[in-house]
């Protein structure tokens, strides 16, 4: 093979191409000896390129070669005799099949590739949802699908399948887990896992579910992908065609976009991952493959640049902490969001009855900032689904192989009376009622709320709360199609459609609790066993909240929350409402049926309304 090779621009990192001139980048000390791999796709032939000293600028080499076709190749570096896989590549080769055990034979070796596939966006724009109007859903790309279509599942063409699903489900924001490259096999041997007792999967009423296959490698598999990835390559194995994985990417996102739906993808990082490396990155998936937001995961990363950064500016940053001056200092679009557990404690807390605290529980319904966003979740992949915190009291994880010892052991969850699954009608339906509990205290709140996979029709994972490694129904969202099912999914988009329409309960601005515009009513107020008079404290289990209509800014008809977390009936009182407005009842949790009336219902008792035990009523002025 005839090759013309001259040093590098050190422009770009990684591969790049500049009409027939195609250059290789990357990390290596002057002192070390360098050498570029290059791989003939067809005949295996290796050629060893060195990359002498003389083509160094500080701790890069760089190196132009012509004569190549780049689509013919793929390669790796050797440095000091140490192969190394670019960490800048945009394609990984090795990994075309999920959990494909022949690739062990080989010592588990992969080779870097250049992504050369050509895609057409259009006049794909990022639709930059507001924050009051966002919903969010996060799911795995696999366990989103295995148990739908055959063909699609475990694809990026399975969840674009369901996209019209989750839009009738009101999500307006889908967050994506891992879909960079990653290891999901572990390269130590594993032992033979075993499904415990208690996860039985029997036929129950409208429910026929599958028996799981028993893995024989139950701990050997890192299904999350929570590790050191390949950032800037698409995991093959999630496409239907391994070859085109990033274009299957590129058409979901397009999709979504299409259907004004934001795509966010979660990264995960270690401490030592470069910084630069890491803001490449995520630059790389905004201009590559028009990606509108980032939850990252990983401690000391360099969130102040990322925040910073022109380019990310109006990318949407979902992190646990931020430096105060960078909260206040973004552009005009506000990009940043707390992504942290402190909504889940509250709620799961006075929800069972476990120290529960109703200023605590009021103070994480009304956080808000003008500046920076707060995501809501009461579950997600890390810990219970939200139906197994009302199934079950202990985690149940031995079928992950560690002894029942991983995962969170505070869980604040109550199993109703009996642990798992239960045939006793009086417990499912106590336990159904704090599914639907959960679901309207998320949408009520002010912030933005997020639905795990699944938990829209109260999927179980049988008490697991890690299943890091299961990649079986344990880990799947399970589409029975049942009447429960569809009942529980309409119920959650009776409650996104409501929010949608009532525009103060996801105001963008912290609220006053003063009639601050001089409207004849404070914007949101609260109010116990007389009106205006909440009382409030920690032992305190009933309370109303009003939101009052005008401040909307679209004079839109007010809202009131009754909560009642008292295990009796309980009464708070209605304000009267200016104008000769009157108080309909449009939402009682404690009906198993219909809990959104069809029509709504003026209530007999314009002073106080009464509350089921445990359940949560929603009126309407009007």
């Amino acid at each position: 093979m005839s090759l013309t090779v001259k040093e590098g621009n050190y422009a770009s990192m990684g591969v790049t191409q500049r009409n027939s001139k195609t250059y290789f980048t990357f990390e290596c000390e002057k002192e070390d000896k360098c050498n570029l791999v290059l791989i003939d796709k067809d005949s295996k032939e290796e050629n060893i390129i060195e990359v002498p000293e003389e083509y160094a600028l500080g701790s890069l080499r760089s190196v132009e070669i012509s004569g190549i076709n780049i689509k013919n190749y793929n390669y790796y570096y050797k440095i000091n005799g140490v192969k190394i896989i670019d960490p800048y590549a945009t394609k990984i080769v090795g990994r075309e099949n999920w959990n494909d055990s022949s690739r062990e034979k080989s010592g588990f070796e992969i080779f870097a590739g250049v992504a050369t596939e050509r895609f057409n966006w259009g006049n794909d724009r990022q639709p930059e949802i507001k924050k009051s109007d966002m919903v969010m859903y996060k799911l795995h790309v696999r366990g989103f699908t295995m148990e739908g279509k055959r063909a699609l599942a475990g694809t990026f063409a399975g969840v674009k399948e369901k996209i019209s699903y989750l839009k009738s489900l009101g999500v307006t924001t889908v967050e994506i887990m891992p879909v960079y490259e990653f290891e999901e096999m572990k390269i130590s041997s594993v032992s033979t896992g075993k499904l415990p007792d208690y996860v039985t999967w029997t036929k129950e009423p409208e429910d026929v579910i599958e028996k799981p296959q028993k893995s024989n490698k139950v701990n050997g598999i890192n299904y999350w992908g929570y590790v050191p990835g390949n950032y800037f390559s698409v995991k093959a194995s999630y496409a239907k065609n391994p070859q085109n994985a990033a274009n299957e990417l590129k058409s979901l996102i397009k999709e979504l976009h299409k259907n004004k739906m934001e795509c966010v993808m979660e990264m995960f990082f270690t401490e030592n991952v470069n910084h630069n490396l890491i803001i490449d990155s995520l630059r790389y998936w905004v201009r590559k493959f028009h990606v509108d937001g980032f939850h990252l995961l990983g401690e000391k990363l360099p969130i102040t640049a990322i925040a910073q950064d022109v380019m990310l500016s109006r990318t949407k940053i979902f992190y646990h902490s931020f430096p105060e001056n960078v909260l206040f200092s973004q552009k005009k679009y506000k990009h940043l969001y707390y992504y942290e557990d402190e909504y889940l404690y509250p709620i799961r807390k006075i929800l069972n009855h476990i120290n529960g605290d109703m200023s605590e529980f009021i103070n994480q319904q009304k956080k808000q900032n003008e500046n920076y966003g707060f995501v809501n979740y009461i579950a997600s992949n890390n810990g219970f689904t939200m139906a197994d915190l009302f199934m079950y009291n202990d985690r149940h994880n031995e079928a992950n192989g560690e002894s029942n010892t991983d995962g969170s052991a505070w869980n604040f969850s109550n199993n109703c009376g009996i642990e798992g699954i239960s045939q006793k009608k009086f417990v499912k339906a106590v336990r159904q009622k704090q599914w639907r509990n959960a679901m309207v205290m998320l949408f009520m709140a002010q912030g933005v709320p997020l639905i795990w996979e699944g938990d829209e029709f109260e999927n179980s994972q049988k008490g697991n709360n890690n299943a890091y490694c299961q990649d079986n129904p344990i880990g799947w969202a399970n589409w029975k199609k049942t009447k429960r099912q569809a009942s529980d999914i309409k119920f959650v988009q009776q409650l996104a459609e409501f929010r949608h329409k009532h525009a103060l309960i996801s105001y963008e601005a912290p609220y006053h609790f003063n009639d601050y515009l001089t409207k004849g009513m404070p914007d949101v107020s609260y109010h116990g066993q007389a009106a205006w008079v909440p009382g409030i404290d920690k032992k305190m289990m009933a309370l109303g909240e009003m939101y009052f209509g005008e401040y909307s800014g679209k004079g839109q008809e007010s809202v009131y929350v009754a909560y009642n977390f008292f295990s009796g009936e309980s009464s708070v009182a209605l304000p009267t409402l200016p104008n000769d407005k009157k108080w309909y009842t449009v939402m009682d949790t404690s009906l198993e049926t219909e809990p959104f009336y069809k029509k709504a219902v003026l209530e007999d008792n314009q002073q106080k309304v009464t509350v089921n035990e445990q359940s949560i009523k929603i009126l309407v002025g009007r």
